[in-house]
């Protein structure tokens, strides 16, 4: 019991990751499930489900195909919906009865894409991962499977990996962070999977480097640079460490071009090794890079040690020494009981302490739309030259 629930709520679960991921790219994405994953994708994880259209299905799994393991129903209503469709790719996204009733996915996306002439995949979800863990995944899939042999590398160009709503919000907080890498010298050729089509996924491969912004981009950059060579950076523009971001970029640029060995993690210096030791005064709660990012900024701002506590799965390597990761409600709990100074999204409050310092910083993969307008007025930073700590 250790890790169930009782006052906070859990993160976006794999499977709406995927669709989130995938939701821009003109594919059509198939839950295989009786109706909850879906129910729970388009009520609360997804803030394009009203606005904007995108193949995402539920395979409508009932009892008895479950026990006797139907498959061919699954395959027919699936090809049968891509022949009137015309779908990019199939995408085929596990939830937990199948997972325990062992249904070989690839196997049945290799059957689709023989019969149907459409790109089809699996993405190993299960219903028991979180978000970064789905996404991630799924946009390694596009990378492996559609991302041309470049004829040649634009110079000043880059791919943002790793954005979805999940994390940033509304497309205008997207525009914005290209914004500032454009006026910074760097030109974005594609950005993972918010605001761009398959199409210009594909000429990823031309970018001198590749921006992970997110957890949820590692994977694919790590599939980008075994196919292409494409160095990547690992940090999210925001306040003071922008400037920082971009002198590695140009450092690993240079150090590419160069042929110099290349830091074998391309993780940013500053973010683990420049950090102020101590006892943390702040903390921070959310995603690795982004909160990562944050604390290298809070900590030039205010002079504070930061810490950050991650209760999403990471990759080894993003969080720095004062950091670490929590497993359920009770840890977190634990974890907060000393802490001064919270950024965290607001539903974290009855677990902190009462007489904490609490900013509020809304995530959607843990709060879903409740906090959209403030996302939308604030960006998922918050109004950072207005917080006034003790």
């Amino acid at each position: 019991m250790r890790q169930s629930y009782k006052i906070i709520p859990i993160y976006t679960a794999d499977v709406s990751g995927v669709c989130s991921a995938l939701y821009d790219l003109g594919g059509m994405v198939v839950m295989h499930d009786p109706s909850g994953c879906n129910s729970t994708y388009n009520t609360h994880d997804e803030i394009r489900w009203y606005d904007q259209d995108s193949l995402i299905y539920i395979s409508g799994l009932t009892e008895i195909d479950a026990v006797m393991g139907n498959d061919a129903k699954f395959i027919h209503d699936i090809e049968e919906a891509a022949k009137e469709l015309k779908p990019k790719f199939i995408a085929l996204a596990g939830s937990p009865i199948p997972f325990m009733n062992g249904t070989d996915f690839p196997a049945i996306a290799q059957v689709i894409e023989t019969e149907t002439g459409i790109p089809a995949f699996a993405v190993p979800t299960n219903g028991m991962h979180d978000y970064t863990y789905g996404a991630g995944l799924a946009l390694e899939k596009i990378a492996e499977r559609f991302v041309k042999k470049p004829h040649h590398i634009r110079p000043h160009t880059l791919n943002l990996l790793g954005v979805t709503p999940l994390d940033f919000g509304p497309q205008a907080n997207v525009d914005a962070m290209k914004q500032t890498l454009r006026q910074r010298g760097w030109e974005v050729i594609s950005t993972w999977a918010m605001g761009d089509t398959l199409e210009d996924l594909s000429h990823a491969g031309e970018a001198e480097v590749n921006l992970v912004v997110s957890s949820v981009g590692l994977p694919a950059a790590k599939i980008l640079q075994e196919k292409f060579g494409t160095p990547y950076v690992i940090g999210t523009p925001v306040g003071g460490f922008t400037e920082e971001l971009i002198q590695a970029i140009n450092e690993e640029v240079s150090h590419h071009n160069e042929a110099e060995e290349a830091d074998k993690n391309n993780i940013l210096a500053a973010y683990l090794k420049n950090r102020l030791a101590g006892t943390p005064q702040i903390t921070l709660i959310g995603e690795a890079v982004t909160m990562g990012s944050l604390a290298v900024t809070l900590e030039k701002q205010y002079n504070k040690p930061v810490r950050v506590i991650c209760p999403l799965e990471t990759h080894e390597g993003l969080l720095a020494p004062n950091d670490c990761t929590a497993d359920g409600e009770e840890e977190m709990e634990q974890l907060l009981k000393d802490a001064g100074i919270i950024f965290a999204d607001p539903l974290y409050r009855p677990i902190c302490p009462p007489d904490s310092t609490f900013i509020e910083l809304p995530h959607i993969a843990f709060s879903g739309r409740i906090f959209l307008k403030k996302i939308k007025k604030c960006g998922i930073f918050g109004e950072l030259n207005d917080i006034k700590l003790p």
